[in-house]
Parts: structure tokens; C-alpha cells; sequence
């Protein structure tokens, strides 16, 4: 038996719009940046194109065709018990070069039967505006976030969904994984700085400045966006997301511990600081000058910050890394970066190391520092999955995936213990789809299995594997059952 959580916790999983919907030229989307993006694997980058070539294979143009299958998608999380869905609009689809004047209404249209969709089956929507995409044609006229005038146009985007869906859409957040833009796969994926780039993603070269400077655009947009929802429309809770990825120390060396603490603020503390502050931290200053940053910050972009403080904290958590200032470490892969191996623990088949435990740590050390309400909107892992054919029924028995979730639930159900306000749980890829990072489907997430592969080829079929009974469980019984 485990331990109930709060009444009325949100359970639910979590998607992003260009890994799952597909549709990418359709009803006047235009291309995003992901669009661009060939697939790859753990050991082969994706590719970025400046083209796309009618001869490669991008697994986002078709992603799992959710963009026509929402429906049963949606009914078989409702099956599963979800009373919230994290998912992403795309920018591209409502802008589709992102600095028209006015909106694709034919974009605007499928939200609002996604959305009312969700509504009939009793799930809250909580909506990402910019989950790792942007309009490509913003990538070649302005480099992504690194110009100030995204500012400008990412407001043009958020006010038009807002004034749209807020009747609809009570739980808002603006970036994802805002943090990852401090580092060069941020640039790829997050702050999209690869105008002009052609090559393997791996090779994508950015300057701390160029980092920098585009998220304080990010940070002034943001703020001006949270600042317009609680003036306009004060019932809609905004928030962020960070990608929260927790570093020990990997000795008791004091260099050790000092280095791992000017980690966990570089990687895990600056952005938020500034989201739910409202202003640079302290440590902000040195960083900048030991780095050769220096910030253009107009008039008025502070106090833009300032007035667009989150409502409530999320964040993203999948393994834990160690950092050390000794040579003889052991690197593992993780969540778009890579870390000190940890000897404790094990690791996924592409190498993340699963830490529970740093689960309730992460969400103690959060709530410590902020105390507003907390929502984990990302945890899961990708594994290979195989399907059997038993008394001529398909089936995946994946209890791995039931044993990692069974214990962060648990790790989570601890923190709430503890005292910490956690109010909602999203699980990334509840519906296996195209992953970001290497653009694979073998590398499945989901509860439910879907029947497309690496090569393009599937008929695109759902099937609920044996954790999708196992999440329906927990969640019936609110975090009590479902985890011995």
C-alpha cells in the first residue's frame, strides 16, 4: 500500500506538438524547426537540413498522426484515468512563418477540438506554448531567440491562444526546459540558434553571450506573457518548466562539493531564479563576467520580469548525474546532457541513470528554495519494447517501465510527506512518439504502444501495453494501490 496523495492531484501524462501530432504541411502549417531535423540514434546525432530533401526520412513530419487519431488518443487516457494532459501548441501552426499579422484560423480551429476533446472526457488541458519548436522561417531571418525581435512576435502568438482558449485552458506554461538554453543542444532544440546550420546537431556551436542573451529574451517574453494572462484573464495559472537535473557531488572533496553547487545554480537554479524571483540571482553577475557575457538589457525588460513572477513551479526529472573536478570520471548519457556516472545506480538502455530517490531530494531542494505549488510534468524512459502474440492477442509486458514508475511515484508520495505542495504529475510520452533527442521511436516511452518504426513503416495501430493497467491503478486509488 502506498501512501494517498492530496484530493484532487492531477494525474495525467505529458506530449510535445512536433513529436506527436504529424499533419506538418497541413491546413496551412507552416514548417517548424523540427521539421528540419532527420532522425538519428544513441550513438548517430540527428541531422539538421536547411532543405528538406523529399528523398530523407523526417520522423516529425508524420510524428504518430495524433493530429488526426486526438480522439482516441484522448479517450484511451481517459480510460487510463487522467484528469490532466500536458501537451504543446505548435507555433507554426497558428503563425506558420511566425511574424504574420493574423493567424491560421484553421490551426486555431483544431486546438479547440483538442481542447473541447479533453473537456468531455474530464481532463484538464495544461498547455506548453513553446515546447522545443518555433517557425523555421524565424530560424532564417532572425536566428532564433538570439534577436530581440522574437520578443515582439512570441507575444503576437501567446496573446492570440490566450485570448482564444482561455475559457478552455486554465493551466499555462510558456517555455519548456528553459534551462537547456544555457547549452549548445538548448541552441538546437530551445532557443533554435542554428541559422544557416547544416550537419550533425552534435556540431552546433554557440558562445555563452549568444546563450545568455537569448534567454533573457525568453525571460522578457515570458514575463510580458504572465503579466498579460493575469491582467487579462486572472484565473489562468501560469508557470514555467525547468529540466531539472540533479548533481551530487561525486566526492567529499570541498573542490567537489564547490563544483557541484556552481553546477546545480548554472544548470538547474538560474532560470528559475528569474521565473518565480522575478530577478537576476546574485550569483548571476559573476558567472557573466568569468564568461565574457554582457547582457543587453533594454529599458523597461526588468521590470517586465519582475511583473511576470509563475504561479506555480514544474519541471522535468529523469535521472541524476555526479560532478567532480577529478579527471578519472566516468561519463553517461542523460537528458540532452551528459554527467559523472553515479556506481549506485542503474541505467536505461540509453544509459540514463533511474534515481528515485533524487526524485523527492530535487523536489524537497525546489520547494525549499521557492514554495509555491509544484507539478512534476516530465518523467518516464525510454526502452526497447518488444510485442508478443499470446492466445492470438498482442501484448507488451513491460515491467520495467512499471518498476520506474511504480518507485518515482513513491519517491513522490514521500516529498508530499515531507510537506512539499505537489499538485499534479504528467508522465512524458504516455503514447510512445518520436523522441527529441535522437528522433527514434524504437526508444518507446508510453503506457500505450504505437505501431510505427524507425524506417517509417507501421500502421500506425495503438495498443495499451501492461503498464497502462498499471498507471490506471495507481491513479484510481490516488497514489494507494498500484505500487508493492
Amino acid at each position: 500500500m502506498g501512501k494517498a496523495f492530496p484530493k484532487g492531484f492531477y494525474w495525467g501524462g505529458a506530449t510535445a506538438a512536433n513529436q506527436l501530432e504529424g499533419a506538418w504541411d497541413v491546413d496551412g502549417r507552416g514548417p517548424s524547426v523540427d521539421d528540419h531535423f532527420l532522425g538519428g540514434s544513441v550513438d548517430t546525432p540527428r541531422e539538421i537540413t536547411i532543405k528538406i530533401d523529399p528523398d530523407r526520412f523526417y520522423p516529425n513530419h508524420d510524428g504518430i498522426d495524433f493530429y488526426h487519431r486526438y480522439e482516441e488518443d484522448i479517450t484511451l487516457f481517459a480510460e487510463m484515468g487522467f484528469n490532466m494532459y500536458r501537451m504543446s501548441i505548435a507555433w507554426s501552426r497558428i503563425f506558420p512563418k511566425g511574424d504574420e499579422l493574423e493567424p491560421n484560423e484553421a490551426g486555431l480551429a483544431f486546438y479547440d477540438k483538442v481542447f473541447d476533446c479533453c473537456r468531455a472526457h474530464g481532463i484538464e488541458p495544461l498547455v506548453t506554448l513553446s515546447h522545443y519548436e518555433m517557425p523555421y522561417h524565424l530560424v532564417e531571418k532572425y536566428n532564433g531567440w538570439e534577436s530581440r525581435e522574437l520578443i515582439e512576435l512570441f507575444e503576437r502568438y501567446a496573446k492570440t491562444v490566450l485570448d482564444r482558449y482561455h475559457d478552455k485552458v486554465r493551466w499555462w506554461l510558456t517555455f519548456n526546459e528553459i534551462n537547456l538554453g544555457a547549452s549548445a543542444a538548448g541552441a538546437l532544440f530551445e532557443t533554435s540558434m542554428i541559422r544557416g546550420f547544416e550537419g550533425p546537431g552534435s556540431e552546433v556551436k554557440v558562445t555563452p553571450q549568444q546563450c545568455y542573451q537569448a534567454l533573457h529574451h525568453q525571460f522578457v517574453a515570458s514575463g510580458r506573457v504572465v503579466r498579460y494572462a493575469h491582467e487579462h484573464y486572472p484565473e489562468l495559472k501560469m508557470g514555467n518548466m525547468d529540466c531539472f537535473i540533479l548533481t551530487y557531488a561525486a566526492t567529499c572533496d570541498p573542490a567537489d562539493v564547490w563544483a557541484n553547487q556552481a553546477e546545480m545554480d548554472r544548470m538547474n537554479w538560474y532560470c528559475s531564479d528569474v521565473q518565480v524571483r522575478g530577478a537576476y540571482p546574485y550569483y548571476a553577475r559573476r558567472y557573466w563576467r568569468e564568461h565574457d557575457v554582457e547582457l543587453d538589457v533594454r529599458d523597461g525588460d526588468l521590470e517586465d520580469i519582475a511583473a511576470g513572477k509563475v504561479d506555480f513551479y514544474t519541471f522535468s526529472y529523469y535521472m541524476s548525474n555526479t560532478v567532480t573536478t577529478h579527471g578519472d570520471a566516468e561519463v553517461t548519457g542523460g537528458n540532452m546532457v551528459s554527467g559523472g556516472k553515479n556506481p549506485y545506480l542503474e541505467s536505461t538502455d540509453w544509459g540514463w541513470q533511474v534515481d528515485p530517490t533524487g526524485l523527492r531530494i530535487a523536489l524537497n531542494q525546489i520547494y525549499a528554495r521557492y514554495q509555491i505549488p509544484m507539478m512534476v510534468v516530465e518523467n518516464g524512459m525510454g526502452a526497447l519494447d518488444e510485442v508478443v502474440v499470446e492466445d492470438g492477442e498482442k501484448r507488451v509486458h513491460d515491467q520495467y517501465r512499471i518498476a520506474y514508475l511504480k518507485k518515482h511515484v513513491a519517491a513522490m508520495a514521500e516529498a508530499v510527506d515531507d510537506g512539499v505542495d505537489l499538485i499534479g504529475y504528467t508522465w512524458w510520452g504516455p503514447i510512445d512518439l518520436v523522441s527529441a533527442g535522437t528522433g527514434e521511436m524504437r526508444k518507446r516511452y508510453g503506457f500505450i504502444y504505437v505501431d510505427k518504426h524507425d524506417d517509417g513503416t507501421g500502421d500506425y495501430s495503438r495498443l495499451k501495453k501492461d503498464s497502462f493497467y498499471a498507471y490506471q491503478k495507481i491513479i484510481a486509488s490516488n497514489g494507494v494501490e498500484g505500487l508493492d
